[in-house]
């Protein structure tokens, strides 16, 4: 079985097991073309509710979670509130790590020294780096093992504390705005514009499978844009379509973008 196939497989096992069991289920954290192939997971089975979620509002890897009826969930903003009051029921832990070494830790650091201990990628959620740590999510089953046994990041020692979910530190991002005209709101002129790139090669990077809308892979050129939508480019980046204004003499469209570097 390959690894897409592999990836549907658990979801569907997971929404049977919420069916059958009356209870919350969940996948591992999902990348996002895995949760593109999750998708139409959400829907087969009319029995369950299914969302995706990462702890935060704009988590990158998800996990899918699989509600039965009475957790009276019908969107993700439910499904948070839920969590609010329901603890433990959380799937995911937030581990905040601390160092006072004078090295600034990178991304790579981090997720390196958890592989390095063993522990697989999709139980390993979004990490983010701050000033002098960093906030993890895991999953849940983890935070004994991390607790124990996750002490440094390469040379540098780490001091771990279990915090609650909805305290997330999400660092501030360098964000820069950028204004463009787009002949449509199509997703190959708005791609093209965002990253500086021509249209054609906007299309053949959608048409590969290379951008995500919303955290979902798509590859339909002619896809409209939403003000609001955000847009990924793997290998390049990430921007946010802030605001659609009004149209030039040549009927072209002002766009707003925050890209984020």
């Amino acid at each position: 079985m390959n690894e897409d196939k592999l990836t549907i497989a658990m979801a569907e096992d997971k929404s049977n097991q919420c069916q059958h069991n009356y209870m919350i289920t969940n996948t591992g954290f999902l990348d996002m073309r895995q949760q593109t192939l999750c998708k139409r997971i959400l829907r087969n089975n009319p029995e369950v509710k299914g969302f995706f979620y990462g702890g935060y509002a704009d988590a990158e890897r998800r996990v899918t979670v699989f509600t039965p009826d009475y957790i009276g969930a019908e969107t993700e903003d439910d499904l948070q509130e839920y969590f609010l009051t329901n603890g433990q029921d959380n799937p995911l832990v937030l581990i905040r790590a601390k160092h006072n070494g004078y090295k600034q830790l990178s991304h790579r650091d981090y997720l390196g020294s958890l592989t390095g201990l063993g522990i697989k990628r999709e139980a390993i959620g979004d990490i983010l780096v701050t000033d002098g740590g960093a906030d993890i999510i895991i999953l849940r089953e983890m935070t004994d093992f991390l607790l124990t046994s996750y002490g440094k990041a390469g040379r540098t020692y780490l001091e771990l504390t279990v915090e609650d979910i909805n305290n997330i530190i999400i660092p501030e991002g360098l964000v820069q705005e950028k204004s463009d005209t787009v002949a449509s709101l199509r997703l190959d002129n708005v791609i093209a514009a965002a990253f500086g790139i021509s249209r054609t090669n906007a299309a053949e990077a959608v048409k590969k499978g290379l951008v995500f809308v919303n955290n979902l892979q798509t590859e339909k050129v002619e896809k409209l844009v939403n003000e609001g939508d955000k847009l990924v480019l793997r290998g390049k980046g990430k921007v946010v379509l802030k605001e659609i204004g009004g149209s030039t003499r040549k009927d072209r469209t002002f766009i707003t973008l925050m890209v984020m570097k």
